[in-house]
């Protein structure tokens, strides 16, 4: 898993004729001159990453929040026992989340190169309030499952365009740190989702579950917010033809608006020379991921990143703490709440940590560690669960290093591999893919992705109620099981 710079073809070198037809008008304007990007975008180019990097902190929650509040629910009595849920309808509503994941990406790619990577941004995020309200006022499963469908859609759409914008804008120095937090920050989403519902579960009406679905649109209205600060991807600009547009955005979000900056004209006549190569040889097409011997290597090598991600077992932590926890032997509520919320506190720090060393261990490098150390830490996991699982055996249920949590040693297991999972396969769950996609591949590309890892997302978390069920009912027995 090697780095592919963003701006490269599978031509190394491109016509010199090209730079001349393509010179913008906006290089012999006044440098500072504002005339397409808004006045709501800072000038400041130190401002500016700041704010890429709130959008990247504020998507990233939203991710998280949406989808590991069902953690929380699951062990809320007021939740499981207002939808009277069994294990089919347990697994329908937890796993709803990825069909609308699913079917968002076979229309996010196209919509975002359609209408550009802010507009993308932007009616997701007003699509989800509007799951988001619905899952907050849910009388059924019926309407509860559609509530979760639609925020899935939106959070797909979502995360293709903020991958790509992020990705097409933020300076290359910084884009390793914000592409990582882009999705390491899921589990500051997941932290305050563990938190809101530790607060709510005293109450004692739906609102113990509702409060915590309706505070969920916050996250999306954060995203609406920031917007306007923020102007629009240039290598989109560019590939629309409004190159004096592009040229302004990266003057005014790398060089205090100059646009005869020496770092501004180069990455400029990069992006432009390299768009118009791809334009003249037909790269235009959804098709063109598959349509020459390097393009099908990026797109696998994206996908692998959506099926390494999505099978090393973190859903179970994810999206079945409480049956997990109760497997171990801790039974009770505030204690399943309060090693929800430590663990998603535990996952954040170790994903920045992986964040932060992305780029001195470099992409392969850290997918190695994090696999072969998660790996080790699950089946040790599994085994103790075979174990101690009845929590009679309280030598091993209850180890010294976790006296303070007081739960089995396959818990603090669980964390161990939660805290390898998250140093590695967080960050590289939207840095790797993005990196190794051109612009011509990127929004189709990372639409696969989209489609691909909530597939595998959906397939994996409809499955785990039942697998749980069966291990209780053959377990008695079967000793391997028990």
């Amino acid at each position: 898993m090697g780095k592919l710079d963003n701006i490269t073809t599978d031509n190394a070198s491109i016509a010199q004729g090209e730079s001349e037809a393509i010179e913008p008008s906006g290089l012999s304007a006044a440098p500072n001159t504002r005339r397409h990007v808004s006045r709501f975008v800072p000038r400041n180019p130190r401002t500016n990453n700041i704010l890429f990097f709130l959008l990247a902190a504020f998507q990233a929650i939203q991710n998280g929040y949406t989808a590991s509040v069902m953690n929380a629910l699951n062990i809320l009595p007021s939740y499981t026992e207002y939808f009277t849920l069994n294990t089919q309808t347990l697994a329908l509503n937890t796993s709803a989340l990825w069909v609308g994941g699913i079917v968002s990406g076979f229309v996010a790619g196209s919509f975002c190169d359609w209408a550009g990577r802010k507009q993308t941004m932007l009616w997701s995020a007003l699509l989800c309030i509007v799951g988001e309200v619905l899952q907050g006022c849910a009388h059924n499963v019926g309407m509860f499952v559609a509530s979760r469908i639609i925020i899935g859609f939106a959070i797909g759409v979502a995360n293709v365009g903020a991958s790509t914008f992020l990705a097409e804008i933020v300076e290359m120095q910084w884009r390793a740190f914000v592409l990582g937090f882009f999705w390491s920050g899921w589990f500051m989403g997941s932290l305050i989702a563990a938190g809101v519902t530790y607060g709510t579960k005293n109450i004692q009406s739906t609102w113990a579950w509702r409060a915590p679905s309706l505070i969920q649109i916050a996250t999306s209205v954060l995203c609406i917010i920031i917007l306007p600060f923020v102007p629009e991807s240039p290598r989109w600009l560019v590939y629309q033809d409004r190159t004096d547009d592009a040229l302004e955005v990266l003057a005014v979000a790398h060089a205090w608006g100059d646009t005869t900056n020496q770092v501004v004209v180069t990455e400029f006549r990069e992006i432009t020379e390299t768009l118009n190569f791809e334009k003249l040889n037909g790269s235009v097409s959804p098709l063109e991921v598959i349509r020459t011997p390097g393009n099908r290597k990026r797109i696998l090598l994206c996908l692998s990143a959506a099926i390494f991600s999505m099978t090393m077992g973190n859903n179970i932590a994810t999206y079945f703490l409480g049956t997990m926890l109760t497997t171990a032997g801790v039974t009770d509520l505030d204690s399943q709440l309060q090693v929800n919320i430590i663990l998603s506190a535990w996952s954040l720090v170790c994903s920045l940590v992986g964040t932060l060393y992305s780029d001195k261990l470099g992409r392969r490098l850290l997918g190695i560690i994090s696999t072969t150390l998660a790996t080790v830490f699950l089946f040790l996991v599994g085994g103790f669960s075979a174990l101690y699982g009845d929590g009679k055996n309280t030598s091993g249920s209850y180890a010294t290093v976790a006296r303070y949590l007081n739960p089995g040693v396959q818990v603090v297991l669980m964390f161990l591999f939660m805290g390898a999972y998250s140093f590695g396969w967080t960050p590289l769950t939207m840095m790797y893919p993005v990196e190794v996609l051109n612009y011509s591949t990127r929004a189709t590309g990372m639409g696969m992705y989209t489609f691909w890892a909530n597939g595998i997302g959906l397939l994996i978390t409809f499955a785990f109620p039942f697998s749980f069920e069966a291990i209780g009912k053959y377990s008695s027995f079967c000793p391997f099981l028990r």
